[in-house]
């Protein structure tokens, strides 16, 4: 079993930490307010700084918001390249820029270090679930350290290539999924507006080639209008923004996904940034003067 230290305990990371203490790994953390009561009685201990948790892991996790956050764990002050012994593997699963990616790698491999990405699909549940699909960049030494601990939280662990790989992947799929939300709440919102019952809509879509996880899990929620997150729109807009990003850089034109980032932003004006990215729909419904059920 590894010392592992695991930065990073929101919506996802709180129960992917939970997975390997149940695995016997032995878990540290930095003090962030008040520990998870789960995770304490689980043994998890806290630290003062993100230094204090490298110096005592061999294996450093970060699951946090976006690609400022990664450095400041990272390279802040007391961050976790002062606290690199050498060999320490370092694992940031967060979604985050490919190209800050790859200055990361070499930063940590100067040091001493060995640094994978390796960012993850399957939202909440998979998380609880530990379903995760789990694309990784790094070199084949990273990627063979790490899987052992990655299957304790996935089931799908694919090396895509090396650094940055994995966060390409990642913002690959983030733009697949939000074309595809945007495609179920639209044909639900076509479905309600013509008057039929859009549950009925949604069960016999699921038995036809419409059929997709997204129709399954996120069409229940835009019709029981659950948008707890899930995974909030403002994350979603984060990696809706490292694509659009990314797709100016390469010449590349993505209109379908420019139309997702912005129906996004209608929902951020009227204060959604919060709401599971499901919530989508709702821009939808006021372009529309149309709910969907009603």
């Amino acid at each position: 079993m590894s010392k592992i230290g695991f930065i990073g305990l929101g919506i996802m990371g709180r129960p992917m930490a939970g997975h390997l203490l149940d695995a016997g790994h032995e878990l540290v953390t930095v003090k962030r307010g008040t520990l998870d009561a789960t995770l304490a009685e689980k043994g998890m201990r806290e630290l003062d700084s993100p230094r204090a948790v490298a110096e005592q892991a061999e294996v450093v996790i970060t699951m946090v918001p976006d690609t400022p956050d990664v450095e400041l764990v990272l390279f802040g002050e007391n961050g976790v390249v002062e606290g690199l012994t050498p060999g320490t593997l370092v694992i940031d699963m967060s979604s985050i820029a490919p190209i800050a990616t790859q200055g990361f790698a070499k930063r940590i491999h100067d040091a001493g270090g060995e640094y994978v990405d390796a960012p993850v699909s399957g939202g909440e549940g998979g998380a609880i679930n530990a379903a995760l699909t789990i694309m990784v960049g790094g070199t084949e030494e990273g990627f063979t350290r790490a899987r052992p601990v990655l299957e304790v939280m996935g089931k799908t662990i694919t090396h895509i290539g090396g650094h940055g790989a994995g966060q390409t992947c990642k913002v690959a799929n983030q733009i697949v999924v939000a074309l595809t939300i945007e495609a179920v709440a639209e044909g639900l919102l076509f479905a309600s507006k013509a008057g039929a019952d859009v549950a009925k809509v949604r069960e016999s879509l699921l038995g036809g080639l419409a059929q997709s996880k997204i129709l399954d899990v996120h069409g229940e929620r835009m019709i029981k209008r659950t948008f707890d997150p899930g995974f909030k729109i403002k994350l979603h807009q984060k990696d809706l923004n490292l694509a659009l990003e990314g797709a100016r850089s390469l010449n590349l034109a993505l209109p379908g996904t420019a139309n997702a980032q912005q129906l996004f932003q209608a929902c951020v004006a009227h204060g959604g940034e919060d709401w599971d990215h499901a919530g989508i729909l709702r821009a939808l419904e006021a372009l529309a003067d149309h709910e969907v059920g009603n």
